[in-house]
């Protein structure tokens, strides 16, 4: 049972007269600047993974220098 065009436009006009056009304008903006904050995060954390490691080994080291 799928819709046809004429149900798909009764859905369409049901949404913006339940919500209104300026509210879903405003919850895709939302959806834009989660998409966006995720993909910094990403690169962000990429960045951070690669440089923890290295960092992670040189304060274990300098402990176990100072430790013994």
């Amino acid at each position: 049972m799928n819709p046809g065009p004429w149900g798909i436009l009764i859905i369409v006009v049901a949404i913006l007269l339940l919500f209104g056009r300026g509210k879903i304008a405003g919850m895709m903006g939302e959806v834009a600047s989660g998409i966006k904050a995720f993909q910094r995060g990403m690169t962000d954390d990429g960045k951070a993974v690669e440089e923890k490691p290295a960092d992670a080994v040189k304060s274990e080291s300098a402990e176990k220098s100072t430790d013994a």
